[in-house]
């Protein structure tokens, strides 16, 4: 990482996260562009962030976490959701559970005919391909020469070969490849993971670009407010070891602190909406719905008790995982290099729907699955798991300040299952859900169904075990959402509207919630992001 000579850079971007990693790596290939990058956490050297099995331990620990949670959630009995994301360098694709999916092609089609213009389908799939390196090789739709690695599971357990039989003996579609074109239907997972190895955004985009002398990386760098000249962005202030350190931006300062942050950022430096920033004593310069429109994924598990003991459990005996994180740390090879999930399936609820509102995750273990070693510890009962997640919600929540002091976290209303035909469609793919796993395909493997269990029957106990139990899918976005109507914060170009010289690249400025997990999107919305800050049309 390089020091500039004083304080003045091409570019500055504020959130070292999934977008702005490839930010920084695109940027810098001009060796004339001097780029500052901010971010607020530490660096990624922890092993449990590489190893791709680290991630129980680091959730369970919310190790690499901004620590927010929401405010209580009226639809939610009360109920604050923890609200996890990744406070480090590469973001929450630092902590994530590697799940690679794109969405579905109808996503983006709504996106461009909603004001999106430039986002279709056809206009995306170039930067997904620019992404990734498909472990099969480039094609029409996959790419084969990009910094993130993507593989397919490598769990070998017969139980999600029994889910596929049991999907077929339901009446669903089975595909080969969800980020291939066709996106509904059951299908083996693919994981951000290359050589045994998380394949993050810090690893894949940031690492490489770290050896240019015209880049500069901040890390402990917690970003208080955008510098303005009237209506034009100059610059970043940020706090670093106790110090307020101003820096300017020659041409752009880029926002990519993530759905919470972002927004957090904007109403800091008076751009939002005026009432509210008038109440935390903080002047308006521009008027906009910041911090409206958010929405998350919102899921609930049913768990199953398995009678015979499945290969994941072995491999939790201590002496044993001990023996494969050395082995994951030093060679990329072993047990701890594989997530103990095989299994994405996207599924529609109604024949007429464009693309799938329902997600179904997949456990290949129990929640409480940890370490065991007789007899001092006893193995676990073993269980497994299927997560109906709800993909397009309408209930619409909010971020707002707690402050004008920056190091105060921002207050988040996910406003989960707020709307009625939210909770109806997540109670259908509840029902869906556990139609397939009492197929016939699954009777050796399934035991007793452990949550919610036989007492739950009807609508009504289906939806109050729901209000009990649901939680975010971590997948927030839309808090300054791009396009061309009123409730835009950015227009498709990802430039702030009335603002020059600030744009917005990462999850927040999703028009929407596409049909799948968002890393991938995100990604996606990074590449193209570089090519219109730099003027460039995809290759």
């Amino acid at each position: 990482m390089s020091e500039a000579s004083n304080n003045n850079y091409d570019y500055i971007i504020a959130g070292a996260g999934s977008a702005g990693c490839v930010l920084a790596n695109r940027l810098t290939e001009d060796a004339g562009c001097k780029v500052l990058l901010l971010e607020a956490g530490g660096p990624d050297r922890h092993p449990y962030i590489h190893i791709p099995l680290g991630l129980g331990r680091m959730h369970a620990s919310r190790m690499f976490d901004w620590g927010y949670d929401s405010e209580p959630e009226p639809a939610l009995n009360g109920r604050r959701i923890e609200a996890m994301r990744g406070k480090v360098l590469g973001g929450s694709s630092s902590i994530n559970v590697m799940a690679f999916t794109r969405g579905d092609p109808g996503d983006y089609e709504r996106w461009a005919q909603s004001g999106a213009l430039g986002w279709s389908y056809a206009d995306v799939l170039p930067y997904f391909k620019r992404t990734e390196t498909w472990e099969e090789g480039e094609n029409a739709f996959r790419g084969g020469s990009g910094p993130i690695g993507v593989e397919w599971a490598k769990t070998k357990d017969p139980l999600f070969d029994a889910w596929i039989e049991a999907a077929r003996t339901a009446g669903y579609p089975v595909v080969y490849d969800y980020n291939a074109g066709t996106h509904e239907g059951w299908a083996r997972s693919q994981y951000s993971i290359r050589n045994g190895r998380r394949s993050s955004a810090a690893a894949a985009y940031l690492r490489p670009a770290l050896k240019r002398p015209n880049l500069t990386v901040k890390t402990e760098a917690l970003t208080t407010r955008i510098l303005l000249q009237g209506t034009r962005a100059t610059g970043i202030e940020y706090a670093l070891k106790g110090q307020t350190i101003r820096a300017s931006a020659e041409r752009e300062v880029i926002l990519s602190a993530g759905t919470f942050n972002t927004p957090k950022i904007l109403m800091l430096s008076g751009i939002g909406p005026a009432e509210h920033l008038r109440e935390m004593g903080i002047p308006p310069v521009l008027d906009l719905p910041v911090g409206k429109n958010l929405q998350d994924h919102v899921a609930a598990l049913i768990m199953y008790t398995r009678p015979s003991p499945g290969p994941f459990r072995d491999a939790m005996r201590f002496d044993r995982m001990a023996r494969g994180m050395i082995e994951a740390h030093f060679r990329g090879t072993g047990v701890a290099t594989i997530v103990p999930g095989g299994l994405h399936a996207f599924v529609k609820t109604r024949p007429d729907l464009a693309v799938p509102d329902i997600e179904f995750m997949f456990r290949g273990a129990p929640t409480h699955a940890d370490l065991w070693l007789p007899p001092f510890k006893r193995a676990y009962t073993d269980g497994f798991g299927i997560r109906p997640t709800l993909l397009h919600p309408q209930s619409r929540g909010e971020v707002k300040l707690a402050s004008a002091d920056p190091r105060t976290h921002p207050r988040i209303f996910l406003n989960l299952l707020a709307v009625g035909s939210d909770l109806a469609t997540l109670r259908e793919g509840f029902k869906r859900a556990r139609e397939v796993g009492l197929q016939k395909p699954l009777d050796s493997f399934r035991g007793v169904e452990k949550s919610p269990g036989d007492a739950v029957k009807t609508d009504a106990e289906i939806d109050a075990w729901l209000r009990r139990v649901v939680v975010t899918a971590h997948h927030p976005a839309s808090t300054c959402l791009m396009g061309t109507r009123e409730d835009c914060v950015l227009d498709p170009q990802m430039r702030v509207r009335g603002m020059e010289g600030l744009r917005v690249v990462d999850a927040s400025a999703m028009p929407d919630l596409v049909s799948a997990h968002i890393n991938a999107t995100v990604l996606m919305m990074a590449e193209k992001g570089a090519d219109l800050i730099r003027g460039r049309v995809a290759a």
